[in-house]
């Protein structure tokens, strides 16, 4: 037995050692520059703020719309401006996630996860659209001009498409990437396979309804890294 005298000290807590096993993202920034491969044009076509408007007051209006309703006179120019992306300070660019969309689309010629890159590689944005600010911009270098095609619906009725067409562009895209999913040199490949197999923008040999018109194809002229 313990006399009054013993003093029994507690045990002393044991070390707890925790594993971590996810490590704090490492992600990596690069600007690249790139050009129009060979002549291939940036084709834009943005859906017109004009259009949009159009579409809110036919559902607005229900079933007390009016069949029959004359249609507006065709304006080229209005839906040459409408189908531009615009900075507020004038430039033209083009919508930042096609960049990404694209990168993602190139990851099946190599046998990467699609929903790895998803996670991965993203665009950062030169701005914002001036008329829908939620829209992020990649800067396009060149000067557009009005473009006139001949295109169908789906009921195969042919229509005038007027849309901005870059003939001599540049761009400056900068990537945000895991850099424990990519190296550098993985992204730079993987942007030079969008230029070469994928392209961006209207008339792309990627595109989900005909096989393109070698439009929107590009080469990578350099990279640099960008401090975080």
């Amino acid at each position: 037995m313990l006399d009054a005298s013993t003093v029994v000290k507690p045990a002393e807590p044991k070390e707890v050692r925790r594993i971590v096993t996810i490590k704090p993202p490492n992600l990596q920034i690069v600007r690249f520059e790139i050009e129009g491969l060979d002549g291939s044009p940036l084709v834009i076509h943005r859906f017109s703020q004009k259009m949009k408007n159009a579409m809110l007051a036919t559902m607005m209006a229900g079933s007390t719309r009016r069949k029959g309703k004359a249609r507006e006179p065709f304006d080229p120019q209005a839906t040459y401006e409408g189908a531009r992306y615009r900075h507020a300070d004038g430039w033209d660019g083009f919508n930042a996630s096609s960049i990404r969309a694209a990168m993602i689309s190139a990851c099946r010629l190599v046998g990467f996860k699609m929903t790895l890159a998803k996670l991965s590689l993203f665009t950062i944005q030169d701005g914002w659209d001036a008329i829908e600010p939620e829209i992020p911009l990649i800067r396009i270098y060149g000067d557009p001009r009005r473009l006139e095609s001949v295109a169908h619906v789906e009921t195969g009725a042919a229509y005038i498409t007027v849309r901005p067409c870059y003939d001599k562009w540049s761009a400056k895209p900068t990537i945000r990437f895991d850099a424990d999913q990519f190296t550098l040199e993985d992204v730079t490949n993987l942007l030079a396979r969008v230029g070469a197999q994928v392209g961006i923008g209207e008339g792309r040999p990627d595109s989900k309804n005909s096989a393109g018109m070698g439009w929107g194809m590009f080469r990578v002229k350099g990279n640099e890294e960008v401090k975080k």
